[in-house]
Parts: C-alpha cells; sequence; structure tokens
C-alpha cells in the first residue's frame, strides 16, 4: 500500500482507522491503544536529514547521537548534502562520529547531490522497491531503510523485525516477557495488516512512553 506523505507532525491519514480496526482484531492492541490518547507516529519530512540522523544514531545510545548531531548542525546548518560534503571529514568525525560513520554521511550526502536516488519518486513506490534503492548506500541496512519508511514516508504496514524495541514490546506484551523468535513475531503481526507500523509504534510507547523527536 502506497500513502502519500501528510503534513509534517500531522495525524498520517490512516491512524484513526487502523487504531479502530487494531482495538477490534486484537485483544492486546484493545488495552494498549487507549492508554496513549491522541498521541500518534510524527513523521519527519526532509529525507536526507531523516537519514544522517539515523546513521549517527547507529549503535550508540540516544544521549551520544543527541550530542553528536548537535554538534553536526554547527558546520551544516542547514545538514544538506552541499554543506556536508563541503565541510568534509575531519570536521564530520570532530563532532564525534567514526571513520565509518563519516563516509557514510559523505557517502549518503553524494548519492543526493548526484541525483542517485529517486527522492521524487518513492511516494509511488512500494516498500520494497525504496528499501532495495536505500540500501544501495554505503551505511544503511533494511532495518534503517525501514525506519526511513516509517518516519519519512509514514508507510502504514513496515514490520521492522530486526528492530530490539518490537521484539521486546511483542515478547513483554503476548509472551509474558518469554524470548520471541522472528516467526513468533510474524505470527502476532498476521493480525495487524496492513497496519504493522501503527501496531509498532504502539509496542514501542508500552516500552517508552515518550516518542523520540
Amino acid at each position: 500500500m502506497v500513502i502519500a506523505r501528510d503534513i509534517e507532525g500531522g495525524v498520517p491519514p490512516y491512524w484513526e482507522q487502523a487504531k479502530l480496526e487494531l482495538m477490534k482484531r486484537d485483544r492486546i492492541m484493545n488495552k494498549l491503544i487507549p492508554q496513549f490518547g491522541d498521541l500518534h507516529l510524527r513523521g519527519h519530512h526532509d529525507p536526507f536529514t531523516t537519514l544522517a540522523r539515523s546513521i549517527v544514531g547507529q549503535q550508540v545510545t540516544a544521549k551520544v547521537a543527541d550530542a553528536a548531531w548537535k554538534k553536526l548542525l554547527v558546520i551544516s546548518p542547514k545538514c544538506s548534502p552541499a554543506q556536508i560534503i563541503k565541510a568534509g571529514a575531519e570536521p564530520l568525525a570532530a563532532c564525534g562520529l567514526s571513520k565509518r560513520k563519516t563516509e557514510y554521511i559523505l557517502d549518503l550526502a553524494d548519492h543526493f547531490k548526484n541525483k542517485r536516488v529517486h527522492t521524487a519518486q518513492w511516494d509511488q513506490m512500494d516498500d520494497e522497491a525504496v528499501i532495495a534503492e536505500l540500501t544501495q548506500i554505503r551505511g544503511i541496512g533494511r532495518w534503517t531503510a525501514e525506519m526511513f519508511l516509517i518516519f519519512n514516508l509514514l508507510r502504514p504496514n513496515v514490520l521492522p523485525l530486526d528492530d530490539p524495541g518490537l521484539i521486546q514490546g511483542i515478547s513483554q506484551n503476548y509472551f509474558s516477557g518469554e524470548p520471541v523468535s522472528r516467526s513468533d513475531a510474524r505470527e502476532v503481526s498476521a493480525n495487524w495488516e496492513p497496519y504493522r507500523t501503527v501496531a509498532t509504534w504502539y509496542l514501542w510507547r508500552s516500552l517508552d512512553p515518550v516518542a523520540v523527536e
């Protein structure tokens, strides 16, 4: 299902319908969703910024990622591909980024600046086609691409099986804290189609009620 993006920060167009259907079909969602009132997924509008920030945040704590991101915005206030390329490797590394992450962000900027990604077409491409294009960029794996589908393109039916928060949320809410396999997660999520993004978001909230901006 391809859904056009709503304005940044607005309620995704499918959200209210998804809540009703999930509560009707799934007893856990029926208890969980009302706990969070009118809260909803908030999208990040700019694709380059969304992807650059996701690279900065890989394999570090939110606090460390936030500190590095703030330093990056000092050297590149617009966080544009041209500004990042002009800044170069040394200033980026000085923000607290590893050599590898510095290379990844420069490669991302190069892809955007030279139009090797088709940003104008993403709204019309299906999820797997967008993932295939994004994962051609160094430093972007399937999980990062799926987060992009959720937070930038606001796709309604993403199930990020590599996300530890999703797996932990399923474990705690559906299996009393017992370990959960990918096949367990898929089985539980079959009830959520075509709104697996929405169910995932509520499971994240069950672990951390405050959404990360």
